[in-house]
């Protein structure tokens, strides 16, 4: 009796799986890096109501950015400024311009501005800003220079990979109190060295486990 099948038959199942395996290797890889945060968030800049460059003012006009985060070193949040924090500059300076016309609208309202967020922490996790700014992590380190940007766009993808690479190794983050909002900084020569000193002078220890942020 003839046989229906080749000889070459036999090396079908095995190319299935190859196939198989590979494919659902690729499809892992493929969720893996665009379904993670430095694809998707990494990049993003919404459009704002107001087109406010923080080039121009902390970078051209070099404002601390404490003058409009105000009590970033005390609070867990970053405050977004009030309008009123605006118009202490702006009752004098550009006081006809077609841009900031919402800027005097919500001023004379009272109504503040609605600001959309770039910047997004799950609510399930916990971040405290003053702790951060206080140990010396420098505004930089997760926001990017703003002081380049036109528009701020997310610069880190704020994950808890990320997250726990930095608490694992701190070192080429900490900086002296008054460098922490300084754009454009650069580790110095003996960074290590400092690092360890600032760790130990301040039982700087970063959480690893998860309820260090997960409370």
């Amino acid at each position: 009796m003839a046989q229906i099948f080749s000889k070459r038959a036999n090396k079908v199942p095995l190319i299935l799986l190859a196939a198989v395996t590979f494919g659902l290797i690729g499809a892992v890889g493929f969720l893996w890096y665009y379904g993670s945060p430095k694809f998707t968030d990494v990049g993003y800049r919404p459009k704002q109501p107001v087109p406010y460059s923080h080039k121009l003012h902390a970078g051209d006009l070099g404002m601390d950015c404490r003058y409009c985060h105000t009590g970033v070193e005390k609070s867990a949040v970053a405050m977004v400024p009030p309008t009123n924090t605006c118009m202490n500059c702006h009752k004098m300076v550009l006081t006809q311009s077609e841009k900031l016309l919402p800027v005097r609208e919500s001023f004379a309202s009272g109504m503040p501005i609605e600001w959309v967020k770039v910047h997004k922490i799950p609510d399930y996790a916990y971040f405290n800003h003053s702790a951060h700014i206080n140990a010396g992590v420098g505004c930089e380190s997760c926001h990017g220079n703003v002081a380049q940007m036109e528009v701020v766009e997310q610069k880190q993808p704020l994950s808890m990979g990320w997250c726990l690479d930095c608490h694992r190794n701190p070192d080429m983050h900490l900086r002296k109190p008054s460098e922490i909002t300084k754009m454009g900084w650069t580790p110095p020569k003996d960074q290590l060295a400092f690092a360890a000193q600032v760790k130990k002078e301040k039982h700087i220890a970063p959480p690893e486990d998860c309820s260090g942020c997960h409370r």
